[in-house]
């Protein structure tokens, strides 16, 4: 694919509001690797291979198994991931896929069993940011590495 535009270099306001939603995520209390694995779930499901490709090198370097990015997308069939990691994957699921309803009352009362409110919303924060992500790369025809 050709690159289309550079939004960063055309409109850097619109770039720096980002990068300043990414600045306060990473002062939530998530894990390195619990925004990896909502980056990387969030990323497969929108099919952007741009940030696919910088969140698993990223989670690699924070310490994360190839098993478990491997199994990732099937992490309901597997007890690889912890019970918080699974709510985090759940809302990642249904927040992205938001056309299917949303983040529903089931896994947001599952949440409040690992996270408090402010948590909540941290978390769906990170995975709205990831998403918000995932459409310029995949809009602006981002290329590897870039």
């Amino acid at each position: 694919m050709a690159k289309r535009l550079n939004i960063k270099q055309l409109e850097p306001q619109a770039y720096q509001g980002m990068f300043a939603l990414e600045g306060y995520l990473a002062t939530i209390k998530l894990s390195k690797i619990q925004k990896e694995l909502l980056k990387i779930r969030a990323s497969q499901i929108n099919g952007c291979a741009y940030c696919l490709n910088m969140h698993t090198t990223d989670a690699l370097k924070y310490g994360e198994t190839n098993q478990r990015i491997f199994l990732l997308n099937a992490w309901r069939e597997t007890d690889l991931f912890t019970e918080e990691e699974k709510v985090i994957l759940a809302m990642t699921e249904e927040i992205t896929l938001i056309h299917q309803g949303g983040l529903s009352e089931q896994t947001y009362q599952k949440a409040t069993q690992f996270f408090d409110k402010n948590q909540i919303a941290q978390i769906i924060m990170a995975i709205v940011a990831i998403n918000a992500w995932n459409r310029i790369a995949i809009s602006t025809e981002m290329e590897l590495g870039e």
